[in-house]
């Protein structure tokens, strides 16, 4: 716990703004959250909606840096906070295990020499081979050459992460403002946030987690209009579309956890419709309009789907924009001023690298805590 708390506004109500206002208010601090469409809701969740919630830190290709510790530390934390929010009445569904499949020879190689170098550091990454991946109903898509399991990562409900962490949050004293952002400015050492109805808020630490809309905010706490030629652009939004999909029989309990097969996830829903339902996805598009094309393509794995995987019938779309770091590695944790920090940029690992995000920003704030 902090050991004094102080005031903290957090702008952007997604999955790590969310994450960084309910971590800091149990933490002992004074947290005012601030997005224009309210926390978990509508555009202020923009870059969480095209997010399935798939927790990839074990299987991760990398095994040390900054990254590797970033996902560690999250799933080390997404373990605590689940339980801690279940206790108090707001549980999240989970499901244990990621099967990495390949689908051509050097990815074969490739997951076998990672799961080499993981259970070298005690890792239970598993290699499963073809005769046992063929047992698998319904059948994986094709071809499909050798697998690598990885019990410890898993997939949770991003809605439900959303709506718990704000629930809980309000019960423990965390204030939220339905209302845009649109300039920083110091103030008295400390900042000052200026509000879309012509108001303001004031803390000693402002935390920026508003996807895309941090960069032309950081731009106004510079002293440079958004958008203007003297700005730093520091992040580009990519869109991202998924799909939910009805099956003709609940056969997907049978599966090891989420599927990931050339670059898709498929994500078992065992706790919808007694386990008929599929989540799929997600695309990778550049700039904010969603391509009809990729949908297809996701829709039928590029042709590569299964049957019953073709028979089964669309219930849902949905996209979001998830911000993408320019010419640097995601996500952006930075300090681009005394008193204000940066959670933002982190591209397709939103709901992974929540909690990691949010101990950072408590670990600046704690480390040279302001008066306010």
């Amino acid at each position: 716990m902090a050991s004094s708390g102080t005031s903290v506004i957090v702008i952007g109500g997604g999955i790590v703004g969310l994450a960084c206002a309910w971590w800091l208010q149990g933490r002992g601090h004074t947290v005012l959250l601030i997005d224009g469409a309210g926390p978990g809701e509508g555009p202020g969740r923009s870059g969480s909606l095209a997010a399935l919630g798939v927790l990839m830190a074990d299987s991760f290709h990398r095994d040390r840096g900054r990254a590797w510790e970033l996902r560690q530390r999250s799933l080390e934390l997404w373990t605590r906070w689940r339980h801690e929010l279940a206790e108090r009445g707001h549980p999240i569904p989970y499901r244990s295990g990621v099967l990495l499949l390949a689908a051509e020879g050097d990815e074969e190689e490739r997951l076998a020499a990672l799961g080499a170098r993981k259970r070298a550091l005690g890792l239970p990454l598993e290699p499963w081979d073809r005769r046992r991946l063929e047992q698998l109903e319904p059948g994986l898509p094709q071809p499909c050459l050798a697998g690598l399991h990885s019990g410890r990562d898993g997939q949770l409900d991003p809605g439900s992460a959303l709506a718990a962490l704000a629930a809980d949050g309000r019960q423990r004293g965390l204030t939220v403002r339905a209302e845009a952002a649109v300039a920083l400015r110091p103030d008295g050492g400390g900042w000052r946030v200026d509000l879309a109805g012509g108001g303001a808020e004031r803390a000693a630490w402002v935390v920026l987690a508003a996807g895309s809309a941090s960069g032309p905010l950081v731009e106004t706490a510079a002293g440079v209009p958004a958008g203007g030629d003297g700005g730093r652009r520091l992040l580009e939004p990519v869109l991202g579309q998924a799909l939910e999909l009805e099956l003709d029989t609940p056969l997907l309990t049978h599966w090891p956890g989420a599927v990931v097969w050339r670059g898709v996830n498929l994500v078992p829903r065992p706790d919808l419709e007694g386990g008929r339902r599929l989540w799929l996805g997600a695309t990778l598009e550049p700039g904010r309009e969603a391509d009809p094309d990729q949908l297809s393509g996701l829709r039928d794995l590029g042709g590569a789907a299964p049957e019953w995987l073709r028979e089964a019938r669309v219930v849902r779309r949905w996209q979001g924009l998830r911000p993408r770091p320019l010419g640097r590695p995601a996500p952006l944790l930075e300090q681009p001023a005394p008193g204000l920090l940066l959670a933002s940029g982190h591209y397709r690992n939103g709901i992974l690298l929540a909690p990691a995000s949010a101990a950072w920003a408590a670990e600046q704030i704690e480390a040279r805590p302001t008066d306010g």
